[in-house]
C-alpha cells in the first residue's frame, strides 16, 4: 500500500511495534529445553494483549502464531513439540494484524555453544539488510535492494536464497509489490514510491541458494547441514533513508 494520511501511519506504526516487541519478547524468553510450541505460544499471548491477529492463520490458516524454523529451515517452521537445543540456529518471523494494518517483522538467534562462521552468517545477512535499506528510497529501482543483498552476501562467502524475498505489505500480509528478489535481476524496472509500504528481508545461507517445501507442507527446507538468516523490518519509502515501522 501506499500512505494517505496520518491515520495510515499511526496505525502502522502501531502493529510494528506490537509484533517487533512480540519478536524481542521471544528472543528474551528463546532458551535451551522449552519447546518452539511454548515459545510461540509467548508470541500468541503478546498479540493477544493489544488484540493483534496472527498474519499467518488469518491469512493462511498457518498451524501456528508465529513462524519458527530450525537449522534447515529456512521458513515457515511450524510450532511444535520439537525442543530447542544448544546449538542450533533459530529464526522467528512475526508478522500481525490490527484494524486492518499488517506490520512483518524477523530475526535469527543462535543458541551456544554455535560455529563462529554461523554467527558471521547473522552479522552478515544484518549487514546485507542495512545496505539494501540504505539504497531503497523513492525513485530508486527496486532491482537494487536485491543488488545489494547478494553484494553482501557474495562477498563475505554467502549465497542468497533466490526463492525467498521481500514485498509490499499495508493492507494485506503480502502486496504488490510482490516478491522483492534477494538477487538482482537486471530486467526487474519496478521502482519505488514516496509513500510506499515494504518489507526488506534478506535470506542468506550457508550454501543453499533455494528451497524445497517440507512434508508438513509449510517449513522450507535448504538442505542437510545448511544453516541460513533472516532478518526483517516493515517500513515506508520517503525520498531520503526508510522509516522503519518495526521498532519500539
Amino acid at each position: 500500500m501506499t500512505i494517505d494520511n496520518d491515520d495510515d501511519l499511526m496505525h502502522l506504526k502501531s502493529i510494528g511495534r506490537i509484533v517487533f516487541e512480540t519478536l524481542l519478547l521471544m528472543k528474551k524468553s528463546l532458551k535451551p529445553g522449552m519447546s518452539t510450541a511454548e515459545l510461540d505460544g509467548i508470541g500468541a499471548r503478546n498479540l493477544a494483549r493489544y488484540g493483534a491477529r496472527s498474519a499467518p492463520i488469518l491469512m493462511y490458516d498457518f498451524p501456528g502464531h508465529t513462524c519458527i524454523s530450525i537449522n534447515d529451515e529456512a521458513a515457515h517452521g511450524i510450532p511444535s513439540g520439537r525442543k530447542i537445543e544448544p546449538g542450533d540456529v533459530v529464526n522467528i518471523d512475526v508478522s500481525a494484524e490490527l484494524n486492518g494494518y499488517f506490520g512483518d517483522t524477523g530475526a535469527t538467534f543462535t543458541v551456544p555453544p554455535v560455529d563462529p562462521r554461523i554467527e558471521y552468517l547473522c552479522q552478515i545477512t544484518r549487514k546485507s539488510l542495512a545496505a539494501a535499506m540504505a539504497t531503497a528510497r523513492a525513485g530508486a529501482k527496486i532491482n537494487q535492494i536485491g543488488r545489494a543483498i547478494e553484494k553482501v552476501a557474495i562477498n563475505a562467502g554467502f549465497s542468497t536464497i533466490r526463492d525467498l524475498g521481500s514485498h509490499g505489505i499495508g493492507r494485506s500480509l503480502h502486496e504488490d509489490p510482490h516478491f522483492i528478489q534477494n538477487f538482482y535481476d537486471k530486467s526487474d524496472t519496478r521502482t519505488l514510491s514516496e509513500g510506499q509500504v515494504i518489507t526488506i528481508e534478506p535470506f542468506l545461507s550457508t550454501s543453499a541458494d533455494s528451497t524445497v517445501t517440507a512434508e508438513d507442507g509449510w517449513a522450507l527446507l535448504t538442505g542437510h547441514g545448511n544453516r541460513s538468516a533472516q532478518y526483517e523490518h516493515t517500513m515506508v519509502i520517503t525520498r531520503g533513508k526508510p522509516l522503519v515501522l518495526t521498532a519500539l
